[in-house]
């Protein structure tokens, strides 16, 4: 079922329309080439009402992401955090899912992009807990992906690209269709990268372990936030390269990220992890991701930005 209103109102390229009139044409060189950019981020409905999670460090990514492509954005990134906001309003929804998009527009076809207009856009729905609604408590079953995360210097993984994803589908696609709901890809060198669309950390004798930047993985919004809650809550999170097998072991797994916010793992190839349940650890970080939604826990990094 959709998660889509017809009612949606979009911004595009400067201007409010209805969803049913935000449309490309078919010969756009995003459709053909996958030159698109993205990000996607979570409106809470907090006690001081609508608020966005990290508005500004999303769009810092993207403007990265469009960087890393050579993609000029025809706006500042001033003026496209007030286009998120203004289309929350538009909408009138007190909680949604934000997913602003840059992509190569109408012009030519071919490999060569830069005939093409950088067109923008921001659209937002309701959408739920993304790995299903009982997995904050209960957590997923995944498994170890055949497919591996792209490798260095093929595409960038630190760019948050359309492209990018025909991966994600490949890993995404096969655990659904071996019964799990996610898979967990490991980079070139056969170590632990990430799950499709979420990054991953472990917890092992009390110290949280996450994969770095260098081992294929997307430089997460909600994965900072965590690292940054474990060292407020003075536990131990270590960036290092993790082999396969750590999974097996840990005591702990979760995942994390705008959609799947702080998802534990109770197995990984029928593998039972800790207790087959969310752990102390996981459960101690996702309360405090929550509590700063919530307003029961200061936001003293300024993370929350009311609609």
């Amino acid at each position: 079922m959709s998660p889509f209103t017809e009612n949606g109102i979009v911004w595009m390229n400067g201007r409010l329309v209805a969803w049913k009139d935000a449309t490309i044409h078919l010969a756009s060189h995003v459709i053909h080439y996958g030159s698109s950019i993205f990000e996607g981020l979570r409106a809470y409905d907090t006690p001081r009402g609508t608020a966005l999670f990290r508005l500004q460090d999303h769009t810092r990514r993207l403007y990265n992401s469009c960087k890393i492509y050579r993609m000029e954005v025809p706006y500042s990134q001033d003026e496209f955090n007030r286009a998120v906001i203004e289309t929350v309003r538009a909408n009138n929804l007190k909680s949604c899912y934000v997913r602003p998009i840059v992509y190569r527009g109408y012009n030519s076809l071919g490999v060569n992009p830069f005939p093409n207009p950088v067109d923008c856009a921001v659209l937002v729905w309701e959408w739920g807990k993304y790995l299903g609604p009982d997995a904050m408590e209960n957590g997923v079953d995944v498994c170890v992906s055949s497919w591996w995360r792209i490798a260095p210097n093929t595409f960038p993984a630190l760019a948050k690209a359309g492209a990018n994803y025909m991966n994600s589908q490949l890993i995404k696609m096969e655990a659904l269709l071996d019964g799990y709901e996610e898979g967990i890809a490991l980079n070139i060198r056969g170590h632990i990268s990430e799950g499709s669309g979420e990054n991953i950390f472990l917890v092992k004798d009390g110290t949280v372990l996450t994969p770095p930047l260098s081992s294929s993985i997307l430089p997460g919004i909600t994965r900072d936030s965590v690292m940054t809650l474990f060292h407020e809550m003075g536990v131990r999170c270590v960036e290092e390269t993790i082999p396969r097998e750590m999974l097996y072991i840990a005591d702990e797994v979760f995942f994390t990220g705008s959609a799947a916010e702080v998802t534990p793992i109770r197995s990984i190839d029928k593998i039972v992890i800790g207790n087959g349940k969310r752990g102390p650890v996981t459960e101690k970080v996702q309360k405090a991701f929550f509590d700063v939604i919530d307003g029961k826990r200061e936001d003293a990094q300024h993370w929350l930005t009311l609609v």
